[in-house]
């Protein structure tokens, strides 16, 4: 008799009365295990390791739209490598020049918070959020919030990689995009740092230090739109043209923004679209810079 089934039995004293019975126990006892969501209890009678803990990325971003527009081929692919993926959108996009249907602004962010869902769900992301904070105003509003309900969201979240906008405002150089950034890295700092925000720790959470911060970048920029100095490319994710598509198709979700679809797909589409780029911001590690094909490159699952 081996470990196993003898662990079983003095607990289980039914597993006595016969091979029978033990394959009738088991089977329920499998059944049993998944229907309440116990497998890691079925895997501690089998004797067998937990699983590994999952890595985790998540993705901050200004508006309903970015998520699918600027990081929508990252998200579907680290996604398909079994990446946790959630996204914090800081706006509900009430300022937005493209407004469908929606009578007010009420009405707009409850569109727009739809149109967001439907994207993710199509991104497969694993969890999405909006904080409400006012549209085309984010270089106006309270830095120290801002900050601190991103920096709760990555002591929660718990984040290895993060991704947001540069300081340029990202190809439209849109100011929210810009501001969107300087959020995040003051987070991506902070979250780690217990004498930042301390009385989220006194409710039960510890600082978290994200591995690696990166920059929506690109090797061009588009004429019509307004000035910046892009961050140089470090990383270049190919994300191929399948991917190119989904990430189309979610922003297409966005209704309320249609008359943007085809110069956004015309945008994004040079170099055939499979290619999204980033820099390399931040490290929690020193390390040299150089280039990279794999966001998760160097990290350590913890």
């Amino acid at each position: 008799m081996n470990s196993f089934s003898a662990g079983l039995k003095s607990s289980f004293p039914l597993l006595k009365q016969g091979a029978s019975t033990n394959i009738w126990f088991l089977f329920n006892f499998v059944v049993i295990c998944r229907k309440a969501g116990e497998k890691i209890v079925f895997r501690r009678y089998l004797g067998l390791r937990s699983q590994k803990p999952m890595l985790k990325l998540l993705c901050v971003t200004a508006h309903p739209d970015d998520e699918a527009g600027a990081f929508g081929g990252t998200l579907l692919l680290y996604h398909d490598r079994g990446v946790e993926t959630h996204v914090v959108c800081i706006t509900a996009g009430t300022a937005a020049r493209n407004r469908g249907t929606a009578r007010s602004n009420e009405e707009l962010a409850a569109m727009r918070r739809a149109e967001l869902a439907a994207s993710c769900k199509l991104l497969k992301v694993s969890q999405y959020e909006v904080l409400d904070y006012p549209d085309g105003k984010l270089n106006r509003t309270d830095l120290y919030q801002v900050v601190g309900d991103l920096t709760l969201r990555m002591r929660q979240i718990r984040p290895h990689v993060v991704l947001t906008f540069g300081p340029d405002g990202g190809l439209t150089g849109h100011v929210d995009h810009a501001m969107a950034g300087v959020f995040t890295t003051l987070a991506f700092e902070w979250a780690g740092r217990p004498d930042r925000y301390p009385e989220q720790l006194e409710q039960g959470l510890t600082p978290h230090r994200a591995q690696k911060l990166y920059y929506l970048t690109a090797d061009f920029v588009l004429p019509d739109r307004r000035i910046i100095a892009p961050p140089t490319v470090t990383t270049r994710i190919e994300v191929g043209a399948e991917r190119f598509e989904k990430k189309d198709e979610a922003f297409r979700q966005h209704l309320t923004q249609a008359p943007l679809f085809e110069k956004v797909k015309k945008n994004l589409g040079r170099h055939g679209g499979g290619v999204e780029m980033y820099h390399l911001a931040v490290t929690r590690d020193p390390r040299e810079a150089k280039p990279e094909t794999d966001l998760f490159e160097g990290v350590v699952e913890e």
